[in-house]
């Protein structure tokens, strides 16, 4: 049988992402991020060619490390202005059935009280087609800005992640027995209050004892994708993910980075092959290749080395404005996201880079691996990508809004279907059926989250698995 390829689209609910710069070509449309008919034309898009979600990432703090400033992130609208994500979700999800949609929201600055109610809405909202992407986040002015002296130190982020993963699990699958509500009008009983629990939580980081507020969505809990590569995040992710995004610029960094994580998982007690590996990738494609390469020629003369280096300083939480950019990168302990820095650093012995060169590299890349060519060509690089590194999908940045993912639909989606690689119509209805490819819209039953559900008229809060 032909393995399947998973599709999602990559985006922020701004201007500068992964290509910095780009803006300025006369052809983006990302300035639109603003207009509900940008995300609105975009999620049709999407469904049209059978992407399962719409990821998009999200960053609590403004980009200001490089120089000690945030004035190369507002030159270049590196992530800034950012609108809110999950505003956008109820309106998308009216033009569509299918789409799923992956947001991003940080375990850093919520409370899982709050946050867990934001999300049953939107699952309900959505009828079961909603995910979350979970992040600790890492710039610096997140902290200052949301009630932190000082951003909390890397590991440390992970250990609050981990508790605040057990009070949302409780929360979403404990709390409410699956016939709670029961609508009994002749009786006056709207909700049995036998079959709602308090989840009667204590840890370190946070504290919540009573019952939740809203009665189960599709899912209970949301998809859950992950994209942390440090060993801190592999272990979340081997814990926590159904799906993880990952970004390497080679073959074998993907690949190593995949057995890695399948190997913790399956030491946990889950199905290694459960997790689905999604690679970020930027397409240009054109009817022929040398339209194609035509077309990318175009769009990098337009990204900005500076905006990139500036980008990857917030990123790695290093001020490349303050040192040597041509002197040997060195991997150092920082509040960053390391896996960034550990990849330019650790990933290729043969090489050294320097910050410099990293950002040079970004910058011919459109933001990630990026694969240039005709509809034949683009497929059979992506289905070279999924048996080298093992891997089940791709997460497909949209460097030019409303041109990108179109191109990619109309182009190299019909080829994929006419290889068997992408199915003709949907095959579930919730967003987890899309991304395990079973008719089973809650968390398997191997899952840590699993563990917290209750049986059936039980008196006591579930423990934790």
């Amino acid at each position: 049988m032909t393995k399947r390829i998973h599709l999602n689209a990559f985006k922020i609910a701004g201007v500068g992402h992964t290509a910095i710069g780009l803006w300025r070509h006369p052809d983006n449309q990302a300035h639109r991020y603003t207009d509900l008919e940008y995300w609105i034309e975009t999620a049709r898009t999407l469904e049209q060619g059978r992407f399962d979600s719409l990821f998009i990432a999200d960053f609590p703090g403004i980009y200001d490390t490089y120089k000690r400033s945030p004035d190369a992130a507002l030159r270049d609208a590196i992530a800034v202005p950012l609108n809110d994500p999950l505003m956008v979700v109820s309106a998308m999800a009216a033009v569509t059935t299918h789409l799923g949609f992956g947001i991003t929201v940080s375990t850093t600055y919520e409370q899982p009280y709050s946050f867990a109610r934001k999300m049953t809405t939107l699952d309900h909202l959505t009828k079961g087609r909603v995910g979350w992407n979970i992040v600790t986040s890492a710039t610096e002015s997140a902290a200052r800005n949301l009630g932190l002296d000082q951003q909390v130190p890397h590991d440390e982020r992970y250990r609050m992640a981990d508790e605040f993963m057990e009070v949302v699990y409780k929360l979403w699958e404990g709390s409410w027995e699956d016939d709670a509500v029961v609508r009994d009008r002749a009786a006056g009983i709207y909700v049995d209050p036998a079959k709602v629990h308090p989840v009667g939580h204590r840890g370190k980081y946070y504290r919540v004892p009573d019952p939740f507020l809203c009665e189960p969505s599709p899912q209970r809990t949301p998809a859950l994708f992950q994209a942390g590569a440090s060993s801190a995040g592999k272990d979340f992710a081997a814990r926590h993910a159904e799906a993880v995004f990952l970004v390497d610029p080679t073959v074998a960094g993907m690949a190593k980075f995949v057995k890695e994580v399948r190997a913790l998982a399956a030491r946990l007690g889950r199905d290694p092959t459960a997790l689905k590996f999604m690679a970020g990738v930027s397409i240009v494609t054109a009817p022929t290749d040398a339209e194609a390469e035509a077309k990318f020629r175009d769009l990098i003369r337009y990204v900005s080395v500076e905006g990139t280096l500036a980008r990857q300083s917030a990123l790695m939480q290093l001020d490349f404005g303050s040192i040597d950019i041509d002197k040997p990168l060195e991997f150092v302990e920082t509040d960053g996201i390391r896996s960034f820095l550990e990849r330019f650093t650790k990933g290729d012995p043969d090489r050294v880079w320097t910050p410099r060169q990293v950002a040079e590299k970004m910058a011919e890349s459109l933001g990630a691996l990026t694969i240039v060519g005709s509809p034949t060509t683009v497929s059979d690089r992506l289905e070279a990508l999924m048996e080298e590194a093992d891997i089940d999908g791709f997460n497909l940045y949209d460097h030019m809004p409303l041109s990108t993912l179109p191109d990619f639909v109309e182009l190299v989606v019909p080829e994929l279907q006419r290889r068997g690689r992408v199915p003709e119509a949907y095959l579930g209805r919730t967003l987890r059926e899309h991304i395990s490819e079973t008719d089973a819209p809650r968390l398997s039953p191997s899952h840590v989250g699993a563990g917290y559900r209750r049986a059936a008229h039980a008196a006591e809060p579930a423990d934790a698995a």
